[in-house]
């Protein structure tokens, strides 16, 4: 797909090659390696669960090609532990070894816990921190109802933040991307069963029909399967490519 590398990253949440497609990476080297052959992009979901020595960030970076960006999630001690509050020690360890990843480092994820409000206060002054350390693209995948209104994206959109359009989906209006209008960012969990269901053909029909008009708008996008518990979410993730080369 010559010319939608570079603003259109379709991929995984992690790089685990299942059996049933694993055809589809051919080639030596890690399944990192195999992986960036196929997929623009990746989302490092375990950097929510711990934190990463910075050479080993700097390994995975050394696995791919020069073309090739990460998404890294912010730890959950900063949104689930501390709820954005008092984190800059925290935020400021992370970014030194988030960015040992160097040129491949692309965006930062922050995703909220459910039960989690908007407070316009303490977003502000986390976001604001978290700028102070990161220029690049910063999307949020909130969960309570209280970020999804016009308001709340206009915050987000002050902020340079981008708010992330999830499935399954927690609140109206969470189907759509919001918030800074210079990247769109979708995170697809799987549904009816989160993180086991495979996407049928008519929704990821659908869904290249939207990640192309973002492409003709000149607007970055990521769209992340997270539906890997299966081993689905490959499967789908090179399917969507395969839509997305036909709209090209």
């Amino acid at each position: 797909m010559a010319g939608e590398v570079e603003a259109i990253r379709v991929g995984t949440a992690g790089w685990s090659l299942p059996r049933a497609v694993q055809e589809a990476f051919p080639g030596e080297g890690s399944h990192l390696a195999r992986y960036a052959r196929v997929f623009p992009g990746v989302e490092i979901n375990s950097s929510f669960h711990r934190p990463h020595k910075p050479s080993i960030y700097a390994r995975w970076a050394a696995a791919t090609p020069e073309s090739f960006r990460f998404a890294v999630k912010i730890p959950k001690t900063v949104t689930h532990v501390l709820r954005l509050a008092g984190t800059d020690d925290l935020l400021g360890a992370f970014m030194a070894e988030a960015e040992a990843l160097g040129d491949r480092l692309d965006c930062l994820l922050v995703q909220l816990p459910p039960s989690l409000a908007l407070d316009r206060d303490a977003a502000g002054r986390f976001f604001d921190v978290l700028r102070a350390r990161w220029a690049g693209d910063l999307v949020l995948e909130p969960r309570h109802a209280t970020w999804f209104t016009s308001d709340a994206s206009a915050m987000l959109a002050a902020h340079r933040v981008g708010r992330v359009a999830a499935d399954p989906v927690r609140a109206p209006g969470g189907d759509v991307t919001a918030g800074w209008p210079g990247i769109a960012y979708y995170r697809l969990h799987g549904s009816p069963r989160t993180y086991y269901s495979s996407y049928e053909p008519a929704y990821l029909d659908a869904l290249a029909d939207r990640i192309a008009a973002h492409r003709r708008a000149g607007i970055r996008c990521w769209c992340i399967f997270d539906n890997t518990a299966s081993g689905a979410a490959a499967g789908n993730a090179l399917e969507l490519r395969r839509l997305l080369a036909l709209r090209a």
